[in-house]
Order: C-alpha cells, then structure tokens, then sequence
C-alpha cells in the first residue's frame, strides 16, 4: 500500500465516523406554558440518532405551525461525547377571543364572538366555543386534540346549535326560513408525516326549517324538521412555512362528505370540495396569497342547495347568503404589504379580489359562465397584528361589487380571511 492510498484510505474512514456522530442531548427551551415532553413527542431527533439538518429543519416548521408557538429555531453543539441539539421556542399567548362582524348597504348586520384556549394543559389541545347573533341567537363548542394518543394520532369533538334566517331560492322568487342545525360530531385525526394528514368521522344532526315569509310553490315544504348522518372525510396536504406574518408555500385540503337523511323530506346527497392554497414573499414585506375553491355537490334541483353566496365565506361585500348552488368556483386573491412593525405590533395593508360562480340547483356546468350567477369584489383592507397572540389579527375589509345587481359592505374579523 503506497503513502497516498494510505491517506485515502484515512479521509474516508475519518469522515465516516465524522458524519455519524450522534446527538447526545436534546433540548428544548424558552417554553413556559407549553409541556416539554408535547414538544419533544413531535420532533424527530432523539439522543442517539445520528445528525440530520434536514430532519432538524422539518421540525422547526412544524414548530412554527402549532398555535402555541410563535418562532420557533435551532443551534447544535459539538461536545466530546456527541452533538448538542438545542431547539429555542417563543410561545404564543393562546387565550383568545374572537369576533366577526360583517354588514352590507342593505342595513345587514350579524356578528359572532368567541373564545377558545389553544394549548389547553400545555398540550396544543384547542377548546373552546362561539356565540352568534345573525337575527337569531347560535352556540357551538369544539374540542381538538391532535396529539392525544400519539404523535400523529388525535382526536375531535364538535357540538353546536345553529339558527339562521336563511333565503330559500324557488323559480318564481325568494322566500325567507328559520333554520336550525343542530349537530354532534366526532372524528378521527391522523398524520402520516409532516406534510399530510386526514380526517374520518361521523355528525348526527338535525334541521329544522320554519317558513317566515315570502314565495310558496307547490311541492315546497314550509316546515319540516329532519335527522340526518353526515359521513365525513378530510385530506391535506400542508407545505407552509412561516416567519411570523409572513407565509410562504402551498397547501391543499380537500373535504367529502356524504349526507344521510333519515327521512324522504330531503334527499340523500354527496358534497366535496377542493381548496388549493398558496402563499409567495414578495420583497422583504410584501406576502401575496391566493384561495381557489372548487367544489360539487349531488344535483337536485332543491332549494336547499349546499354551496353558499356569502360575506364571511367567500366573497368579501356580498351580503349574508345571498344565493345557493350545487356547484361552486371561487378565487380569492390578495397582496398583503406591512406598512408599520415595531416589537410585537404589526399595521398590515391588503388589497383583493373575491370572484366566483355557481351552479343553479338542477343546472349544467354552463351555469358556471352565466353572467347572474358570476360575481367579482375588488376591495381594501387593513391587518392589525401581534406578533405574540396567536392568531391575533384584526381585519377590516371593504368589498365593492363591479358585476350585475351587486351591493358593496364591510367584514371584520379576527384572523386572516384565508
């Protein structure tokens, strides 16, 4: 064996051993709410593996997605005896109310409030509730547990009594319900790695619609009152990445679910839907963001449609529920600019645009392209954010209708639209 080969021979055993050094201690710091060992449960690295950045990166993003996390980062330490892995955590306040208030130049006016714990025991488990006044008074409570059995095994529960005037579309004009929804739900969470994870479950829950006023045409009901089961499954793909108000990346969830009706008032119907998120940086303040919804549902000609026309779902200035159908297309597109950011304040401007179609109950795809079922909302808003407080965004936005018979009105909330 000649000298060079000896040296060879050394480099690479020396690398070798250099790239399969083991970490001796992991650690996890600045948490105080937050539990220790419901972090270390869901990161990748453990004393004895062999260092990974790419692992250590995955497990700073998913950090950084729960709610009781703010920024989360990263350093390694050599030592003697291995690698120190040190995982730094600024926590989130997670005791946060919530409100959404939306109006239109028709004098329309309805608002929810709410308040919901997000890392309840210090293990990013959510609970909570709302109140909602939209003519009527409404309540739903909802527990969420992620985590619960495993790292990608949890658990759902959602209880909430709903009641709503709501606009029932008949062929020769429009007539005005009370409905109530009232429903239990349990489901079923699993994450099969870091970017997907799906939801099974099932909702028993009973509608009752009381006529008000209005149209009546033969063959339409003007009180019944009906259980049904809803099978429910949800897929989603997450690739999101965030630096505080900042998002970055692309996300897809997809949502079927099929309804049972335990009576012959209402057909049976199956409904899915598609939302396809994604998110782009744009200089160092600028984030654009965009939400496509396609969705379809079982086409009976009903009047009870699935798919909703409405402010504080899909087109900012719309109305409350102004029109329903069996098929739906929307996108919702935003540039959103940080004006001012000091310490943990931040002043957000957005400006958007909301359009989308419907499909008529019994109609065709060409539905899709009639011009009274096509509505387009530029509009404005502001963002008033701490960086501190999960989820803590105040929005005021101002939608202006530019298409057929539109309306224009405010929407505020807590959170980003989308």
């Amino acid at each position: 064996m000649n000298l060079h080969t000896f040296f060879l021979l050394l480099f690479i055993t020396t690398a070798g051993f250099a790239q399969n050094k083991t970490i001796s201690e992991v650690i996890i710091q600045g948490n105080k709410k937050t539990k220790t060992s419901a972090l270390v449960k869901l990161t990748n690295m453990r004393k004895g593996n062999v260092l990974d950045s790419l692992k250590i990166e995955e497990d700073i993003k998913r950090l950084k997605r729960l709610p009781s996390i703010a920024h989360a980062y990263y350093q390694v330490h050599e030592k003697e005896e291995g690698y120190h892995v040190v995982y730094g955590v600024e926590e989130n306040f997670t005791i946060i109310p919530s409100a959404n208030i939306y109006t239109t130049n028709d004098d329309e006016f309805a608002f929810r409030i709410g308040l919901y714990e997000f890392n309840l025991f210090g293990q990013n488990v959510t609970f909570g509730g709302i109140y909602q006044n939209d003519i009527y008074s409404s309540y739903s409570v909802n527990l969420r547990a992620p985590f619960l059995f495993s790292k990608r095994l949890g658990l759902a529960i959602n209880h909430s009594n709903i009641t709503t005037e709501e606009p029932v579309f008949l062929s020769s004009g429009t007539a005005d319900y009370k409905y109530n929804n009232t429903s239990y739900e349990i489901l079923g969470l699993y994450q099969f790695n870091f970017q997907n994870r799906i939801e099974l479950g099932v909702n028993y829950f009973n509608e009752d619609y009381e006529y008000k006023r209005g149209i009546t045409e033969e063959g339409t009901p003007l009180d019944f009152d009906v259980n049904k089961l809803l099978y429910k499954f949800i897929y989603e793909y997450d690739n999101l990445n965030y630096d505080f108000q900042y998002v970055s990346g692309f996300k897809s969830t997809f949502n079927m679910q099929y309804v049972i009706s335990t009576e012959n008032v209402l057909p049976d119907f199956i409904i899915g839907w598609n939302d396809f998120l994604y998110y782009h940086r744009v200089g160092k303040k600028g984030n654009w963001a965009s939400r496509l919804r396609m969705g379809l549902a079982t086409n009976d000609d009903s009047p009870f449609a699935p798919f909703a026309v409405d402010n504080n779902l899909n087109i900012r200035g719309v109305g409350n529920t102004i029109d329903r159908g069996t098929g739906v297309i929307v996108l919702n597109t935003e540039y959103r600019h940080t004006l001012y950011e000091k310490d943990w304040f931040i002043m957000q401007s957005n400006v958007f645009v909301d359009g989308g179609s419907w499909r008529n109950p019994g109609g065709d795809f060409g539905d899709f392209g009639d011009t009274q079922n096509f509505r387009i909302y530029p509009g404005v808003g502001l963002r008033f954010i701490h960086k501190r407080i999960f989820n803590a965004i105040f929005r005021i936005d101002y939608g202006y209708g530019v298409t057929e018979d539109a309306t224009n009105g405010f929407v505020f909330g807590i959170g980003q639209y989308f």
